[in-house]
């Protein structure tokens, strides 16, 4: 069961570049959260010469006795050491791609996976999609004949898995970024923890810039017979590419950091030397408030005659990109940049708190030296489904890295079961269950994407689907956000985003897809393509299952009540509080600034795509519904004004 895409081909001049539009497309928050930009001081060298000039280089040959010799290498490489894109080739170079064998590297983020394999066919003088290829979901830039060595992201291996469960074609697999320990790529570690008792030939290296070495080695060490000698694990360090850090602490925590980062920003402008300035904030209105208040200090001390100005620039996924590459761009020695950035809210831990908050050392200390594991604080329904589809039917057995809490377990199988996708007795069902499965989308999308056709709104259904895989469609130019807002309301519905997106992505399919068009109507035109291709992708799956190809021609009511068909279990209900609480667990929660639904009169009852957690828990991508809609169409999880027999999880619906 391979995922949906299209005949494998590598990429052809002249026509759209391999994942030119991939950064437009919905990113999991340990993707967002990151960007993959490669500083390269020795630009000028040959690339044999830029590649020996990495420290990785030096342990070429020692890597590669302990792939021999070792079924797992657990490599702790500092950023910038090399390891990314010298590793695969090192093992090339000595064989293990030989007979049509494959190396493969998973990365947790699309983009990491794409920008590596491009910097490592430059490398080769390979055509990408040839010998080096990548594979990410909806998009699979390889050729089985050529490639042989693999990107992928690691929900892509997993999937593969559902095909080849052996991974029969891999020699070697790097998972890299292992330290980010995403839901996805803790999955895989489990699976291939059991894959290597059936295959013994199969090697795997664990790649990170700062993990646990010890956890890793032991989880994967076959060993059990107390002799060090027969370890099948082993650790090597590889120095990197570091600059000296002073870290200074508040003597006490601020009361508000956005305006002690603006202090602290102008501070160091006009008592440090030269040099730019990074700020991080935790979301997009955070960064546009710090932005508006140092132009307006810079302006300021400009008029006092400071020589050196000051040029402030925003960050984040919702800016177009010709924005976001100005903070690349060289300035002259009398400007100093800062760049506000946004940076994905995690659990704190004294990574994520070196990098974004304002802590006193004393509380600095208190907090976990790592972040928790997103196996541990994340929806797990998609985890169980690709588990059971992969034959894995005691989940709660499963060797988990870091086992998720019992009740985010039980929560996701309650999910799941009331979308009809395991039976009573936890077990996949046939055939709606396996068809969940088979779509590389949460298993809500799934499910409403099926039931499509018997709401006779399939068309409409898969266009709103494939546009919610694609963030910032509408695009606000800084200084153009009064004309932008005007050209955006032209699309917006009082039913909410999902229409909202429907009538925009038909709007544009009816202006021949012009760019011009996008540019005028202030929309991500790159994203509509991109959301264009993954529509593509999601009708061959309903083809092959069969789904009528119907439209609801106009009428909104079909398209609302199939949404709910999917996600029935996320509604909330407009509280006298001003804010939202579900219905499920009665937690509070508020509609997202980016939703057309926000400022506008609330709707008493609403579902939304997911939850995300900045300053508040905000819901994204949210429709207006009727309550009876809820009772009509998931009589399993609601009823009238009573609590429901779903175990620990009670939800009811009562209008009184």
């Amino acid at each position: 069961m391979a995922a949906p895409v299209g005949p494998v081909k590598f990429w052809k001049p002249g026509s759209e570049g391999p994942g030119v539009s991939v950064s437009e497309e919905r990113q999991s928050p340990a993707e967002s959260s990151a960007v993959t930009v490669i500083y390269n001081p020795y630009a000028s060298l040959s690339i044999e010469q830029q590649r020996q000039k990495l420290p990785v280089f030096k342990l070429r040959n020692h890597i590669l006795y302990l792939v021999e010799n070792y079924q797992t290498l657990v490599i702790i490489g500092e950023t910038g050491c090399g390891k990314s894109t010298q590793i695969p080739q090192y093992l090339a170079e000595a064989g293990w791609t030989a007979e049509g064998r494959v190396v493969g590297v998973t990365q947790p983020r699309r983009v990491a996976a794409v920008s590596v394999a491009g910097r490592v066919a430059d490398e080769r003088g390979a055509v990408l999609g040839h010998e080096v290829g990548y594979c990410i979901r909806f998009d699979d830039c390889t050729d089985p004949q050529a490639t042989r060595i693999k990107f992928l992201t690691d929900g892509m291996l997993v999937r593969e898995m559902m095909a080849d469960p052996l991974l029969t074609r891999y020699s070697v697999l790097m998972l890299d970024e292992a330290h980010e320990r995403t839901l996805y790529t803790d999955i895989a570690i489990g699976l291939l923890k059991k894959v290597q008792k059936k295959r013994g030939d199969l090697r795997l290296i664990v790649a990170s810039a700062t993990l646990d070495a010890e956890k890793f080695r032991d989880f994967f060490n076959q060993n059990d017979t107390g002799d060090p000698s027969k370890d099948t694990s082993v650790i090597l360090t590889v120095e990197g590419r570091t600059f000296p850090v002073d870290i200074f602490y508040l003597q006490s925590p601020v009361p508000d950091y956005i305006k002690s980062t603006v202090e602290t920003t102008m501070k160091i402008h006009q008592m440090e030397n030269d040099g730019d300035i990074l700020a991080f904030l935790t979301g997009q209105e955070e960064v546009e408030t710090v932005v508006s208040m140092l132009i307006e200090q810079a302006r300021a001390l400009a008029r006092t005659g400071m020589k050196k100005h000051l040029r402030v620039l925003p960050m984040y996924a919702g800016l177009p990109s010709p924005e976001q590459l100005k903070v690349f761009e060289r300035v002259p020695h009398t400007v100093r940049k800062v760049s506000c950035c946004v940076s994905q809210f995690l659990p704190p831990s004294r990574v994520s708190a070196a990098q974004m908050l304002h802590l006193s050392e004393e509380d600095f200390e208190k907090l976990p030296k790592s972040t928790v594991p997103e196996m541990q604080r994340s929806n797990l329904a998609p985890v169980i489904l690709q588990l059971k589809a992969l034959g894995i039917d005691n989940v709660l057995r499963f060797p988990f890295l870091s086992p998720p809490p019992a009740q985010s377990m039980v929560q996701a199988l309650e999910l799941l079961y009331a979308l009809g996708g395991l039976d009573m007795h936890c077990r996949l069902t046939e055939p709606l269950g396996i068809r969940i499965a088979e779509f590389p989308l949460n298993p809500m999308f799934a499910k409403m994407l099926l039931e499509s056709g018997n709401f006779g709104c399939s068309q409409e259904i898969l266009t709103i689907a494939a546009m919610m895989q694609i963030q910032n469609i509408f695009v606000i130019p800084p200084n153009q956000k009064i004309q932008a807002a005007r050209q955006h309301r032209k699309f917006a519905v009082e039913e909410g985003d999902h229409l909202t997106m429907l009538n925009v992505y038909e709007a544009f399919v009816k202006h021949s897809k012009s760019s011009q068009w996008c540019q005028e109507h202030f929309l991500n035109y790159k994203g509509l393509v991109r959301a264009s291709v993954v529509r593509e992708q999601l009708k061959k799956l309903l083809v092959r299952f069969k789904v009528p190809k119907k439209s609801s021609e106009g009428d909104p009511d079909p398209v609302l009540r199939c949404i709910v068909s999917g996600f029935f279990a996320n509604a909330a209900k407009f509280h006298s509080t001003g804010a939202y609480r579900t219905i499920r667990d009665d937690h509070e929660l508020h509609i997202h600034p980016s939703s057309v639904l926000y400022a506008e009169k609330p709707p008493r009852w609403v579902v939304y795509n997911e939850v995300i957690q900045t300053a508040k828990y905000y819901m994204r991508d949210v429709t207006a519904v009727e309550s009876s809609w809820l009772l009509e169409l998931a009589p399993h999880f609601y009823q009238q004004g009573t609590h429901l027999s779903l175990k620990a999880k009670r939800a009811k619906v009562d209008d009184h």
